[in-house]
């Protein structure tokens, strides 16, 4: 398959990196990226690569961000094995917690015997390695919260690694919702790797049904906001939602609307900008 490479050049990078990631990766059709010394690279199949759209975004996040400046690139990539290249570069995570650690790895990393859990990913085009800050976080909060017995849902499950990861600490069901078909598949492929059954389901908030005792979200603000009733309405009373996706400079808006679903701040993790906030259902 052929790729579009976009390079960009920035400024400043500590923001701006993990928006364009984030901008692109989940809301647009870009599959991976590289992190450069000034800047990134963004990677998208020729076919589905759209000039108009990308200067769309751009123009925006400029608009939103006076201080976004930027300079770009986009070239053809030759057609090769890209899947081979990006192993070559692809790093296990360690994701350590209070009382443990998570070992996320692709089935090319080694196994490791002193981690409290491991996790076999398979990440292809989908989001959830750990390497980003807000699953890394996420996995934390999953690891040292309690799941035994609980009834867990995963909205935008990406890879599954924290539906896996719940079913792994106890959890006597796990459903994990992703929109994308290409994640769907992925989820699957990770669920059998690791040994756990998971309930998984094709499309967004639209498809949930049923009570959860615990429901993760990890995707983005503007839908965190949109689809937050949606959660709420499916947790029971007591339940715990855990967000994340969105920066601490968000924290305030997401609580607020959590504050008008009956749903009350318990606790929240930051880490490189990012958020993730730990929400009460009130009884």
């Amino acid at each position: 398959m052929k790729y579009i490479e976009v390079t960009f050049t920035m400024e400043s990078t500590d923001l701006f990196r993990d928006l364009l990631v984030d901008t692109l990766g989940n809301e647009g059709p870009y599959e991976s990226f590289v992190e450069t010394k000034d800047g990134l690279k963004a990677y998208v199949p020729i076919d589905k690569f759209d000039k108009t759209w990308l200067r769309q975004q751009l123009k925006e996040l400029g608009e939103q961000f006076s201080t976004f400046n930027f300079q770009l690139s986009i070239r053809e990539m030759e057609d090769k094995d890209w899947n081979a290249e990006w192993e070559k570069g692809h790093q296990a995570v360690l994701v350590e917690y209070d009382g443990g650690s998570v070992w996320v790895r692709a089935p090319f990393h080694p196994h490791r015997d002193d981690v409290s859990y491991e996790l076999i990913i398979e990440p292809k085009m989908s989001f959830g390695t750990a390497h980003h800050p807000t699953t890394y976080m996420m996995l934390s909060y999953v690891a040292e919260l309690g799941m035994m017995g609980k009834r867990v849902l995963d909205m935008g499950c990406g890879t599954a690694v924290l539906a896996i990861l719940a079913k792994m600490r106890g959890a006597a069901y796990v459903e994990g919702v992703d929109i994308d078909e290409w994640a769907f598949n992925n989820a699957r492929e990770n669920a059998a790797s690791n040994g756990v059954e998971i309930m998984l389901k094709l499309g967004d908030a639209t498809v949930l049904k049923g009570s959860f005792d615990v429901v993760i979200a990890n995707i983005n603000r503007n839908i965190l906001l949109a689809d937050m009733y949606k959660y709420a309405a499916v947790l029971n009373p007591g339940g715990t939602l855990l967000l994340s996706g969105f920066y601490e400079a968000d924290e305030q808006a997401l609580v607020a609307k959590a504050n008008t679903l009956g749903l009350t701040l318990k606790s929240k993790k930051n880490r490189e900008g990012w958020s993730a906030l730990q929400l009460i259902k009130n009884v």
